[in-house]
């Protein structure tokens, strides 16, 4: 089965980062713009790339200024590549894995798992809940 350090590394067109700290590296170095279409090409929509990382009004300023993303925009991109490439991972396609994503699930109080990818603690649930999946459990 394809990593998800390699999936990451592979979406960001780095070497994949083998450690948290080399996360963390990526994360620090803060990523550039174009990162977001990257997002955008493998098929999350624009409105979930704005309400999850950044706001379409945001990346237009980072742009036009030729701006990395800041520190925190990064971590959330890194956010969304983990939970999509275990969801990939429970899912085996990433069709299938969007579309979980994107389903009001009743564990989460009828809430789709990606509206979770704000925050870290929302991220933590739906990977929870996919180990839950991957395990046996069935949602």
């Amino acid at each position: 089965m394809y990593s998800a350090s390699a999936q990451i590394g592979d979406w960001l067109g780095v070497a994949p980062p083998m450690t948290e700290a080399a996360v963390l590296g990526i994360v620090e170095q803060r990523l550039e713009p174009p990162v977001i279409q990257r997002l955008l090409d493998m098929g999350l929509s624009r409105d979930e790339v704005h309400s999850a990382i950044i706001p379409a009004r945001t990346l237009q300023h980072r742009r036009s200024r030729r701006e990395r993303l800041t520190v925190e925009e990064s971590d959330r991109v890194i956010r969304a590549l983990r939970v999509v490439s275990a969801a990939e991972g429970v899912y085996e396609s990433r069709e299938r894995a969007l579309q979980w994503l994107r389903r009001p699930n009743p564990r989460l109080n009828d809430r789709s798992p990606i509206s979770l990818l704000k925050t870290d603690t929302g991220a933590r649930i739906v990977e929870e809940l996919l180990g839950q999946i991957d395990e046996g459990y069935f949602i």
